[in-house]
């Protein structure tokens, strides 16, 4: 695997952490997904309550890549950045026994929750596959369908993700991402690591995506859907993630420094969901 940089160990220690809180804030009353803006975008009830709970309280996602994807019976699907396996469970059985579902992640409290709830959900044709998505650990063309969820903005090397999709996908392969984008963004922000753990200092602009997965070499590239986080959602979703414990934060914001960030963001952040395919080799 190629090594970890320090944004990767930060990422991961923040999600640890996160995954850690989750499981010692669950009460056995039904499983409540971190943060306000992941909510539950395009997840239907019926097919979440057949999960277990745990893969549905540490989805730290921002849409459901897998909905509406023409994914079939036979199929490889691969998850980008799987973390408990929430997608890897949706995805099992519409693959069935002939198909495979294969998830990669870094972060070890990660992969050890996503292998149980595997377990749990008693699926045979899933497996979990410590990595980083710059450098997967993923036969070349040997994929029907790729999926990530909130993931790639993360990436301190998000071209080099980019090829690493185009280049694991088969001829025709599809992909179908959801992910935070952010247009404008002062650096005084860009460098806060709380900020960047919540899927919003790493963000790239719509534009740059797109430009991004079409210089990979995918074709017919969209954004299928978006959802624009105003304000009031900005700033719970801030407030309820991140301590704003970064001093420089503090000492420009203040107590109520989530409200004040949110305002400055408001209609410069939101989620959008790509759509693609591999070009022919």
């Amino acid at each position: 695997m190629k090594q970890q940089t320090q944004t990767h160990k930060e990422v991961s220690d923040f999600y640890t952490a996160a995954a850690r809180k989750t499981g010692s804030d669950h009460r056995g009353e039904g499983a409540i997904q971190k943060g306000v803006v992941v909510g539950l975008a395009g997840y239907g009830a019926e097919e979440l309550s057949a999960l277990p709970d745990d893969a549905v309280a540490n989805s730290f996602g921002c849409g459901n890549p897998l909905a509406f994807a023409d994914v079939r019976e036979g199929d490889t699907v691969l998850d980008l950045g799987s973390g408990a396996g929430i997608e890897l469970l949706l995805a099992a059985p519409k693959v069935g026994s002939s198909g495979r579902v294969i998830g990669v992640d870094m972060t070890d409290e990660m992969i050890d929750r996503a292998r149980a709830n595997i377990a749990a959900a008693g699926y045979a044709n899933v497996e979990v596959r410590k990595g980083l998505i710059e450098d997967l650990p993923v036969e070349d063309a040997s994929v029907d369908w790729l999926l990530s969820n909130c993931v790639i903005n993360l990436s301190p090397d998000k071209p080099k993700v980019f090829a690493e999709i185009a280049r694991v996908l088969k001829a025709g392969g599809r992909m179908s991402i959801s992910d935070i984008v952010v247009e404008e963004m002062p650096e005084r922000l860009r460098a806060s690591k709380a900020l960047y753990g919540v899927c919003v200092a790493g963000a790239i602009s719509e534009r740059a995506y797109v430009k991004g997965l079409r210089a990979a070499g995918m074709e017919d590239v969209e954004v299928t859907a978006r959802l624009i986080y105003d304000e009031s959602t900005l700033a719970a979703l801030i407030a309820s993630e991140v301590q704003l414990d970064d001093p420089t934060l503090v000492a420009e914001f203040g107590s109520d420094g989530a409200a004040k960030i949110a305002g400055i963001m408001e209609g410069k952040v939101w989620s959008a969901k790509f759509t693609g395919r591999r070009s022919a080799r």
